[in-house]
């Protein structure tokens, strides 16, 4: 099963996305509200409301798959590729840092930032990790129940401010960063193993299998869940494989006009434009 936040003229909706249509689940403004009902698996497949021809559906009209989760947290050095390619040892554990809702846009919305952060912008692909039912100090055999499914995120990062202090934070949480979705794919749906991808302005960047991850889904939600409590909604971006800008020699980035698309094969791909303000 899919499942998006469709924005209409005067708020958004949840819809579970079928073949050819987006159907609306009555009562539910978006994807968060509908996973903080227990019985969201059976509101969402039984759902028969209102019905939108997927081909009549503009792209700005996906919104963030969650627009609002009450967490976001991101794992750093989570790919075996991109561990090597920075020139670090295999973490003992995750490598945790957070970023706000303010950050996210819809899959094809246009990254829209200021000139002073497009200095050193770099992409960074992530399978993105939805919980469906509250995350409390779970082992790792209990935590893949927690997963309400997957997405595609790009943690788009401001390189110049992630390393203008041993903290990370600054350079990750831009407003209006980071696109997201375009919808959640259930894990009866989505196994790791399918190529997750970054294309810039038609090159492909990063190339790497899901399933190279150092922590896996499971992993995440246990560790993470010892430390805080992870509601229905919240989201795990769960690290990205080599091929980023900051450790190409020479180092390449983002910049005004540039093109990134995002793609997991399996979960869906998202597609945005950078935008410098004035």
């Amino acid at each position: 099963m899919r499942l998006a936040t469709l924005r209409t003229p005067d708020s958004t909706v949840a819809v579970r996305v079928d073949d050819t249509t987006a159907v609306e689940i009555g009562g539910f403004a978006d994807v968060g509200s509908l996973l903080a009902d227990p019985a969201w698996k059976n509101i969402s497949a039984r759902a028969a409301g209102a019905e939108h021809p997927l081909a009549d559906i503009d792209d700005d009209q996906w919104a963030p798959v969650v627009p609002w989760p009450s967490k976001i947290i991101c794992v750093g050095l989570n790919y075996k590729n991109h561990i090597l390619e920075m020139g670090r040892e295999l973490p003992e554990f995750p490598t945790l840092f957070a970023k706000y809702p303010e950050a996210l846009i819809g899959p094809f919305d246009p990254i829209v930032l200021p000139a002073y952060a497009v200095e050193a912008l770099d992409w960074e692909a992530e399978l993105a990790i939805i919980i469906g039912s509250p995350a409390r100090r779970l082992e790792e055999s209990e935590a893949a129940a927690a997963i309400a499914g997957y997405s595609v995120i790009n943690d788009v990062t401001m390189r110049d401010y992630q390393y203008r202090t041993p903290e990370w934070f600054q350079g990750k949480t831009f407003e209006n960063s980071s696109p997201f979705g375009p919808w959640l794919v259930t894990p009866d749906e989505y196994m790791l193993g399918t190529e997750l991808s970054t294309v810039v302005d038609g090159e492909k960047m990063q190339s790497t299998t899901t399933d190279d991850l150092v922590f896996g889904p499971a992993a995440l939600v246990s560790y993470i869940s010892k430390i805080v409590t992870l509601n229905p909604g919240d989201v795990i971006a769960s690290g990205t494989p080599g091929g980023v800008g900051h450790a190409r020699k020479p180092p390449r980035y983002l910049s005004d006009g540039s093109t990134l698309t995002t793609a997991i094969e399996g979960i869906g791909t998202i597609t945005s434009r950078i935008v410098v303000e004035g």
